[in-house]
């Protein structure tokens, strides 16, 4: 699989949007969460994030061809936060988020802690992460009836 990470610039902005609306559109339209869920959330604030000092943007390619993005936190003590990861639907499924948090985990290899959250009800996403190594905070979010953010973390032992 040639799985690998570009950091994104400020020209790629419009392209992370416009895949992460098409990758988050579905768990819109199914949860109808219009407070979180990315899909909702305008170019213009894509860009204000990708400004942020502590935020870093990659491209998330594979065989070359542009499939998603991750935006990473740099928090205090050397404490990450994933948010949010996202691949064009037709490429998921296929172990690709597996090998973006393998390569994410080695260009932040100062990490003492990584976080990030996901919907409770999504048990594909909660697997997934828990396969990696993410474990459950035990803190969640109630957003609507239908959903629950759920808070995950995954320590790191140098």
């Amino acid at each position: 699989m040639g799985v690998s990470l570009c950091k994104a610039t400020l020209d790629d902005t419009a392209k992370l949007h416009e895949m992460q609306v098409k990758a988050f559109m579905p768990l819109l339209e199914k949860y109808q969460d219009y407070e979180t869920n990315p899909a909702n959330e305008s170019l213009e604030k894509v860009i204000t994030r990708f400004n942020q000092p502590f935020t870093d943007y990659y491209l998330i390619k594979n065989l070359e061809e542009t499939i998603g993005g991750i935006r990473v936190i740099k928090m205090d003590n050397k404490s990450y936060r994933v948010s949010p990861i996202f691949i064009l639907p037709e490429h998921q499924g296929k172990g690709i988020a597996q090998n973006v948090f393998a390569i994410i985990e080695k260009i932040y290899h100062d990490a003492r802690l990584w976080e990030l959250d996901t919907i409770l009800q999504e048990e594909g996403l909660c697997h997934l992460y828990e396969k990696i190594g993410y474990r459950k905070t035990g803190k969640t979010r109630k957003i609507n009836e239908k959903i629950t953010i759920v808070f995950y973390e995954k320590p790191q032992f140098k």
